[in-house]
């Protein structure tokens, strides 16, 4: 598939998942905004939701805010250009993760170098 055409088909993909995460996030705030109603015999049963729900609101604000990035670089051309190295990224990683900012060869280094990192700091005892 030529790579106009694999971006074009992309970009439906990441409108719907936008529409589809921008639905699930008015589907969890909406919850938090309900009172909490903790019963002694019940726990924290509730709160423990509530607590689970706020965690998913953040992934789900991040999710929101690759997807919203991709679409920008497809706006403006560079989607699917490796923002470290500057070559093509590889249609199947496009593919896999549509939000890709980095080749694997680069994505690689990089959580090598991030790896690398956290091991060398030295020990405070």
């Amino acid at each position: 598939m030529p790579r106009k055409k694999f971006i074009e088909k992309e970009k439906k993909i990441l409108e719907e998942e936008r529409v589809q995460v921008l639905e699930e996030l008015e589907h969890l705030r909406e919850f938090m905004q309900t009172e909490v109603d903790v019963e002694p015999d019940e726990g924290d049963a509730e709160i423990f939701e509530r607590e689970k729900n706020a965690a998913l609101i953040s992934v789900m604000e991040n999710k929101l805010k690759d997807i919203e990035a991709a679409l920008r670089s497809i706006e403006k051309g560079s989607y699917g250009i490796c923002e470290r190295c500057g070559q093509p990224i590889e249609l199947e990683r496009l593919e896999v993760k549509p939000d890709a900012t980095l080749c694997v060869k680069c994505q690689e280094e990089v959580e090598r170098l991030a790896r690398r990192g956290r091991g060398s700091r030295p020990f405070n005892w």
